[in-house]
């Protein structure tokens, strides 16, 4: 089935999410900007195609040709994905994750929030961002700092709430790891 305005709408409701996160992070500038890419013909057509409303249309794309061209497209314009942030090492001569800057992090947490907002809806809690990152297979591909990072603002979030999380993100100079 084809769903260009289900989709329209799940991903601009996302969006949005993120923006008014991005701004109580202390980002909102960047948050303007936000997964734009979503609605060019190469991300757009297949997540309308391939729309459920429970979950990415990457994963359908994925499962009804083998990958999903919509996600790499995504994922080479967007730097708050860590997929975005993988290079070449000149000594291992092997692709491997790097740094991300914390400006990307913050943009990222505010992302699975949102993520977990909109596909979670009345059920959300703010448990649910954390899960997520801890059930995935996320910690063996990024580089271990940006891991530490997200994790500590996820576990924050959890124990202490949006606002206070948001509020420590916009006064932050610099992301601590949690341990």
């Amino acid at each position: 089935m084809f769903h260009p305005l289900r989709h329209f709408i799940t991903i601009t409701k996302h969006r949005n999410e993120v923006i008014r996160l991005c701004f109580k992070a202390g980002i909102g500038f960047q948050g303007l900007f936000h997964d734009l890419s979503k609605y060019s013909p190469t991300e757009f057509i297949p997540g309308a195609k391939y729309y459920t409303g429970t979950s990415s249309p990457n994963n359908g794309e994925r499962d009804a040709i083998g990958y999903s061209l919509a996600w790499m497209h995504h994922k080479g314009r967007n730097k708050h994905h860590f997929e975005f942030w993988y290079d070449y090492d000149m000594a291992t001569k092997k692709i491997v994750p790097m740094p991300m800057p914390d400006r990307y992090i913050k943009e990222m947490f505010c992302d699975r929030v949102a993520a977990s907002k909109t596909y979670n809806g009345k059920a959300y809690t703010q448990n649910d961002p954390l899960n997520y990152l801890v059930k995935s297979t996320a910690k063996e591909k990024m580089a271990e700092s940006t891991y530490n990072k997200l994790l500590y603002l996820l576990r924050m979030l959890a124990e202490k709430g949006e606002k206070e999380t948001l509020a420590f993100m916009k006064n932050a100079k610099v992301l601590p790891e949690s341990v």
